[in-house]
């Protein structure tokens, strides 16, 4: 079966999708670095965050980049959205605008109005970045067993950043970090468990070697946001 590359130049709609508003209900205490300690977490500064979001989105990208190449499936609102336009044939812009609405309307009530605003800009940067990055980087030889490990691990980092300076690329991301906050669910397993349904449904459009290959690549992502997005082990918000 031939592999089915993502058009990612059509992710440069994602940024209308998004709009930002005042939260009604304010991020979490800061996390100690371990149960009895007085550490007061610091607070990253204006420049550490746009150095976050701009190093983060590049991972992101570069793992997106290499999925497409080699006709892997990414998981999240994103796999979704293709899903949709590979089998329904809607355009992509418009089923990821969709997809996302329910998840930018929780951003928007629950996270907070700097979360919904850094993760409004993570995700123009990213739609640019995807757009840009074939015109500037190419892949001679891209073997789709190491996309799978090596993408999955650099959108893993990429998103972890994200996280760490309180952002997201909106969808499954701001869920599962809002279930994280609240409840202490490990933000790596929710996401995980979001991006097996999208997997599952890619047999729809994928040979079973390729959608393997794109479940380990979503295993490789979700178990860097679970081993390390732990509050009690990071205390920089």
């Amino acid at each position: 079966m031939n592999t089915m590359p993502i058009n990612t130049s059509c992710l440069a709609t994602a940024p209308a999708a998004i709009g930002a508003a005042e939260a009604t209900q304010p991020l979490p205490a800061a996390s100690r670095l371990e149960s009895g300690s007085s550490l007061v977490a610091p607070r990253h500064q204006p420049f550490e965050d746009v150095q976050a979001l701009f190093t983060g989105t590049l991972f992101v990208a570069f793992g997106v980049l290499m999925f497409g190449n080699t006709g892997l499936l990414t998981g999240g609102t994103t796999g979704l959205a293709f899903l949709i336009h590979y089998t329904l044939g809607w355009n992509f812009g418009a089923a990821l605008f969709l997809v996302n609405v329910p998840f930018y309307v929780l951003a928007w009530r629950r996270m907070g109005r700097v979360f919904t605003l850094k993760t409004v800009l993570a995700v123009g940067l990213l739609s640019g970045l995807v757009t840009l990055l074939p015109k500037w980087v190419s892949f001679g030889v891209l073997s789709p067993l190491f996309t799978a490990v090596m993408g999955g691990l650099l959108m893993g980092v990429g998103i972890l950043m994200l996280f760490r300076h309180r952002a997201s690329l909106g969808g499954f991301n701001v869920l599962a970090l809002f279930l994280h906050d609240r409840y202490g669910w490990p933000a790596g397993r929710v996401q995980m468990a979001m991006d097996a349904v999208v997997l599952l449904g890619s047999f729809a459009v994928l040979d079973w070697q390729h959608v393997a290959l794109s479940v380990l690549g979503a295993v490789m992502l979700n178990q860097t946001l679970a081993t390390n997005h732990r509050k009690e082990r990071y205390v920089a918000l």
